[in-house]
């Protein structure tokens, strides 16, 4: 009997010690799984961010870009601070500006002694066009069509510089609504290109006023365009 009792107590010591150690083991496994869970966790979220950043930088080069206006030359139609949405896509696989169209143009070797780099404003007239300021009546004509320039700011004449110009192919003559306030294609008449702008350096079409909340909306095309008729003669 001693024999016996002797022999089970150091198993009852050992189970006593093991059992005493396994709520420390379980705190730590649960700590550690808890790390793993969090971790976990934030790498999910990690991922999640990289790719809802990458989305967004793909999209700004190759899809749709923010601009701020940053004056008052396409007033009213944009005022100074608003941050318009651009189509890069709009004018590739084949589509090119057309009349009434609002763009943004990198305007390096064309505009860019007026200041900055990226200009805003509204084509008046593609490769083949004449475009004459003015008619008997003070409007602006494309081809012999007269303008109905609705968008033009309140009080302003289609222009006070006098000219008459056929667009070069692969150009384009643009304007500003805020005509008064506006140095655009008629600022560079003396200029190579006649104060056209390359094709090549346009951006985008304009589609959006995005911001202020207040001003948002979507840039038509001036229905006044619709009616130009195409260009005759060589330039045709």
């Amino acid at each position: 009997m001693d024999s016996e009792a002797a022999q089970a107590s150091p198993e009852r010591d050992r189970s006593s010690t093991a059992d005493e150690a396994d709520p420390e083991e379980r705190s730590r496994s649960a700590a550690t799984g808890r790390l793993l869970e969090l971790w976990r966790d934030w790498r999910r979220t990690l991922l999640l961010a990289a790719g809802c950043v990458l989305t967004l930088v793909l999209i700004s080069t190759y899809v749709m870009q923010p601009f701020q206006v940053p004056s008052g030359s396409m007033e009213n139609t944009l005022r100074v601070g608003d941050r318009v949405l651009v189509n890069k896509l709009a004018y590739r696989f084949g589509g090119t500006p057309r009349r009434g169209d609002v763009i943004v143009f990198d305007g390096d070797d064309s505009f860019e002694e007026v200041g900055g780099t990226d200009y805003v404003k509204r084509v008046i007239g593609v490769g083949g066009d004449r475009v004459t300021c003015c008619d008997t009546r003070g409007r602006m004509t494309v081809n012999g069509h007269a303008l109905d320039e609705t968008y033009l700011y309140p009080g302003n004449a289609p222009s006070q510089v006098a000219f008459d110009i056929v667009v070069p192919k692969g150009r384009l003559w643009v304007m500003g609504d805020h005509r008064d306030d506006s140095r655009d294609s008629r600022d560079h008449l003396g200029d190579p290109g006649g104060g056209t702008v390359p094709v090549g350096k346009v951006i985008g079409r304009a589609e959006w006023i995005g911001w202020p909340v207040g001003h948002w909306t979507r840039l038509r095309r001036p229905a006044s365009f619709a009616a130009v008729p195409a260009p005759a003669g060589p330039h045709g």
